[in-house]
């Protein structure tokens, strides 16, 4: 929240609609009364957005969803923020990746999923990173689940390629327009 105000100001001056903290640094996770006190930090954090007519939202990884206590520290984010405040940009391959499903996620949190991040996961015993339609996340099934989930921007993302790039994100996007959009 350091310098908070002035980024919004600045971010509502571009025209943005959307801020998100894209991770959190080690020092910044903890236990699950921790994870309360993040969720708190971004209901305000949200409030101040607002204010600007611009969504926060959190962006995941796998390891929100390491239990503690029999509980994910994801699912507390997701309880302890304000849904009108604090929306969700889910990685559809961080949460494949912890053996959670993005459809369940969905019903479970109607309305809190405008955006996403759509990069696939290969058929390797690593599950590595490959391009959309090569892998094994069944985005058919997470597409149908678009409205459910409020789904505003979808963003293609591949950490790693095997190659060019530039030829990854080509058959990442033929693949979603034959088949997703």
């Amino acid at each position: 929240l350091h310098g908070w105000d002035k980024a919004v100001d600045d971010a509502a001056a571009i025209g943005l609609k959307y801020m998100v903290c894209a991770f959190l640094a080690e020092s910044e996770r903890g236990t699950l009364d921790h994870y309360k006190q993040v969720a708190e930090d971004f209901n305000k954090a949200g409030e101040i957005c607002k204010k600007a007519g611009i969504q926060f939202c959190y962006h995941n990884h796998d390891i929100e969803f390491i239990q503690q206590d029999g509980k994910y520290p994801y699912e507390t984010l997701l309880a302890n923020t304000d849904k009108n405040l604090v929306k969700m940009e889910m990685d559809m391959y961080w949460v494949t990746k912890a053996n959670q499903d993005p459809v369940a996620l969905i019903n479970e949190n109607p309305g809190r999923f405008p955006l996403w991040h759509i990069k696939d996961m290969d058929k390797t015993p690593d599950r590595s990173f490959t391009e959309v339609g090569n892998g094994i996340i069944d985005f058919k099934k997470i597409f149908k689940q678009a409205r459910k989930a409020d789904l505003k921007y979808f963003f293609v993302e591949q950490d790693k390629c095997p190659g060019d790039p530039y030829v990854s994100i080509a058959e990442s996007i033929a693949y979603i327009k034959k088949n997703l959009v």
